[in-house]
């Protein structure tokens, strides 16, 4: 069963029993199997044990900090993290984001766009059995696998950072708007405001692929329109 599927694991990791309550029934009425944990300690416990498909993660825990479990989990875990909390300064979801989160939801939310986030995580996650593996030199992405790896060496993204690479290297020498990838990597329910996530989540790659920023080898910035992704010798 594919992840974005009925049955998929999601782990809700928050110290708030109203919100924790709330997040299950609306999920489990979705078809998805919950689990739950009220601390930092108790998440990274649940996380290793339960290796559920998607977590929703509180930043503001007991114990553990929500960033710190974040950074625990990206040690060995490429599992879609959609942070779900208080803070709303840019800062915060900067920081979380650098962090390995794959999504930032500030509270008070809206059930439907979480729902529709979940989904949208979920399916990035999902692997596909039919897909090629793309070479450019010393860069090889394996698109059934979802591995990529850089000369020999496994390149570790969390699941937007892949989906961005993805999308981008399947349709190399061609520009592909900051709309066209905010659509296709956070869904139609992308703000304004995600098109200055995006620039950091490029600037990620950038880093994992050994990138000069100012001779990239691999993902060009067109400015005022998007990006292109060109594999130089």
């Amino acid at each position: 069963m594919a992840a974005q599927e009925s049955g998929a694991r999601i782990l809700i990791v928050d110290d708030e029993p109203q919100i924790r309550k709330l997040l299950k029934v609306t999920l489990q009425a979705h078809q998805y199997e919950i689990y739950e944990a009220a601390s930092g300690e108790e998440g990274v416990l649940q996380a290793s044990l339960v290796h559920p498909d998607l977590i929703v993660l509180d930043l503001g825990l007991p114990g553990i900090p929500g960033m710190e479990v974040l950074s625990r989990i990206r040690d060995w875990s490429a599992t879609p993290v959609i942070v779900l909390t208080a803070k709303d300064r840019e800062e915060d979801k900067i920081a979380a984001l650098d962090s390995g989160a794959d999504d930032y939801v500030t509270k008070p939310f809206s059930m439907g766009e979480l729902v529709a986030r979940i989904r949208v995580a979920l399916r990035h996650a999902a692997k596909s059995v039919n897909e090629p593996v793309l070479l450019f030199g010393e860069l090889s992405i394996d698109l059934a696998q979802r591995i990529v790896e850089l000369r020999g060496e496994r390149i570790k993204l969390t699941p937007t950072e892949y989906e961005l690479l993805k999308i981008l290297a399947s349709h190399a020498g061609k520009v592909v708007t900051q709309r066209q990838l905010l659509q296709q990597v956070w869904g139609s329910h992308h703000s304004e405001t995600d098109s200055h996530y995006l620039r950091v989540y490029i600037g990620h790659l950038r880093k994992k692929l050994g990138e000069d920023s100012t001779r990239p080898k691999y993902l060009v910035t067109e400015p005022g329109i998007g990006y292109r992704f060109q594999a130089r010798d």
